[in-house]
């Protein structure tokens, strides 16, 4: 309980979709519990029409299927791989994994995106591919980035975990790329506690990348009649998620339309009402550019500075409102130091580390809840 009697609102709190609890028992009592059964097949179908993409395979975590890109580039010890430092951890991980070198760029104030201006600086002979994470499901500058990776020759992925459904100009997020990775964790829009997806958007790397997901065999292929037994044929993991995990999130997706509308309608609550307070203290609200559609994944606040932020947080807490901050910065963390190398100079994602605050934003989170919240947020004095 809060100092205020009342229930304290988590920062998170996973929606159970509509058929979600008949579907686990559907896949128990079908008897195919493991990867690639009957909800495989319906989650993916599910995720090829909301995202537009021709191949989709369902993995075990954003995180594998990150890299699952990384194998699927084929990537070699000292090629380089740029990326923003504000982001999480996994998506430096992924190459770091492989050999290859983040190299890290920073991001800007407005969508807390890569900076698209600072990208062809970074660029070296040993680049190999850019990587994109746009945050909060804001789109990053696809246009000039997709420019610049073509110019170079290289490979750009879309790190999508934020922003299923989103769009840039007329095209969604995830179809820029030569490959898109999601994200279905428990804190995501839709989750099925621990999973995510590997989108293909470049003709040839399904095949590979089947084999990747499944140990390096061509099991799938055999399951289908296409060959007479299955082998070994590259380096590959077990990246292929359970039945189980899949009924969860065929029901997460069919849901999809109804969690956005009620994310949305938080989001937007939050921008309206606290809009004239944020002026008044210079605190900085979140930047979508027009032509946009972004995914209400992430409400955030910039406050004025780090004594702020953490006085606010504190304050927000006592009132029984759990916020809380986001990522700290990959190319000043021990691994990043060790792995990686910044292109440039950081200076607005370490401000933005020090500075960001979120608040609470699920499908669940009722009317009264939200205003518990913007009553709590307008009461904290700025200093």
């Amino acid at each position: 309980m809060s100092t205020t009697g009342l229930a304290t609102i988590p920062f998170n709190k996973a929606h159970i979709a509509e058929n979600e609890l008949n579907y686990l028992a559907e896949a128990v009592h079908q008897g195919f519990t493991s990867g690639n059964g009957p909800f495989t097949k319906r989650a993916t179908g599910l995720l090829r029409k909301l995202t537009g993409s021709e191949q989709a395979l369902l993995t075990t975590s954003c995180t594998h299927a990150l890299e699952m890109s990384a194998l699927l580039l084929d990537l070699q010890a000292g090629d380089e791989v740029i990326m923003p430092s504000f982001t999480f951890v996994s998506t430096a991980n992924a190459f770091a994994l492989r050999g290859a070198i983040p190299v890290f760029v920073d991001c800007r104030p407005d969508t807390l995106n890569i900076d698209e201006r600072l990208i062809e600086s970074a660029i070296t002979d040993r680049t190999r591919a850019i990587v994109v994470v746009h945050y909060a499901g804001v789109g990053c500058a696809m246009e000039i980035i997709s420019a610049v990776a073509e110019r170079h020759g290289l490979a750009l992925i879309e790190d999508n975990a934020h922003g299923l459904g989103a769009s840039y100009g007329d095209r969604p997020l995830g179809s820029f790329g030569c490959m898109a990775t999601q994200s279905f964790h428990a804190t995501k829009n839709v989750q099925c506690g621990e999973g995510g997806a590997l989108l293909l958007n470049e003709a040839g790397l399904a095949t590979r990348a089947e084999i990747i997901r499944e140990k390096g065999t061509n099991r799938s292929r055999f399951f289908r009649g296409q060959v007479d037994k299955y082998r070994w044929i590259e380096v590959g993991s077990n990246y292929m998620p359970s039945d189980l995990v899949a009924a969860q999130l065929t029901a997460q997706l069919e849901s999809f339309d109804r969690i956005q509308m009620w994310r949305h309608a938080v989001w937007q609550r939050y921008h309206d009402e606290l809009s004239s307070w944020a002026k008044e203290n210079a605190v900085a609200q979140p930047g979508v550019p027009e032509g946009c559609l972004h995914t209400a994944h992430i409400y955030y606040l910039l406050l004025p500075d780090l004594e702020n932020r953490q006085s606010f947080i504190g304050h927000l807490s006592r009132q029984g409102v759990q916020a809380t901050s986001h990522y700290e910065p990959l190319h000043s963390a021990p691994a990043g130091l060790r792995y990686g190398r910044v292109a440039s100079g950081c200076p607005v994602t370490e401000r933005v580390a020090d500075h960001l605050a979120r608040l609470p934003l699920y499908a669940d989170l009722g009317e009264a809840d939200v205003a518990r919240v913007i009553d709590a947020v307008l009461s904290y004095e700025v200093v």
